[in-house]
């Protein structure tokens, strides 16, 4: 059986994906209903704990708004506090963003180590972006908070213009959170996130987390996928964490 955590009322947290930073509900209930998500990322054994800076991700959440070219996105404000949060509490050495876009999901994971959202360091950050001018705009947006507001140093950071497989499939080195939000270029849609992660299971090291955005609405694609993170043989624990209508599996290597 699939472990899965639900907010009560995620099917009536709709946001206008041009809109991205209006607000929904009360930051109380936001914040309530990320917390609720962590605890059960703990009593999972996903996450350690459930501490972070709720602060920080408010104040990475204002530079994004001020600063980002964003055309659209999906990412909720609900999904934006937690991807920080997972962040601020695992402290990934390495992360690796697929599907960037125009850099907002890149820096909803990074941000809790660069920015003004900064609460560790980290060794290095990437983003993959298959679509050269998409690659550009993230580029130029994540550069507006690096380095950090105060001056100090961060963490080796790019954004890569490239096809996450054939990335993921070259790479060496240790991955310690890897997150997906890619399309197939050939017709394969959310499909292609078995693909990605079978390329980069070699790099995933005990303890290591993934994060798949579209759990929810993409499920139907995503099935072969969720079947392999789901499967003990592969991941220790894996948990759909559904906030919003997009949802985001969360596993454990």
């Amino acid at each position: 059986m699939a472990r899965v955590h639900e907010a009560g009322d995620w099917r009536r947290y709709v946001m206008d994906f041009r809109k991205p930073h209006r607000e929904i509900e009360p930051l109380e209930a936001e914040i309530g209903a990320v917390d609720a998500a962590l605890a059960a990322l703990v009593e999972a054994a996903i996450l350690p704990h459930t501490r972070y800076d709720a602060a920080k991700a408010l104040n990475l959440r204002a530079a994004a708004r001020d600063r980002f070219d964003i055309p659209w996105t999906a990412i909720t404000p609900r999904m934006q506090r937690l991807l920080y949060a997972v962040n601020a509490i695992a402290q990934p050495r390495v992360m690796v963003a697929v599907g960037v876009f125009c850099g907002y999901t890149f820096i909803c994971n990074a941000g809790a180590a660069m920015g003004p959202g900064s609460c560790y360091r980290a060794e290095r950050l990437v983003g993959l972006e298959i679509q050269p001018e998409e690659a550009d705009r993230a580029r130029r947006n994540v550069a507006t908070l690096a380095p950090g507001d105060d001056g100090e140093e961060v963490a080796e950071w790019e954004i890569v213009a490239a096809d996450g497989v054939a990335w993921l499939g070259s790479y060496r080195g240790s991955i310690d959170l890897l997150y997906l939000d890619a399309n197939g270029q050939d017709g394969t849609g959310k499909s292609i996130y078995l693909t990605m992660l079978q390329a980069a299971v070699p790099n995933l090291g005990p303890g290591s987390l993934v994060l798949a955005h579209n759990s929810v609405n993409a499920a139907d694609d995503l099935a072969d996928y969720l079947a392999y993170v789901r499967n003990p043989a592969h991941f220790r624990e894996s948990v759909n964490v559904v906030l919003d209508d997009q949802g985001l599996e969360v596993s454990l290597r």
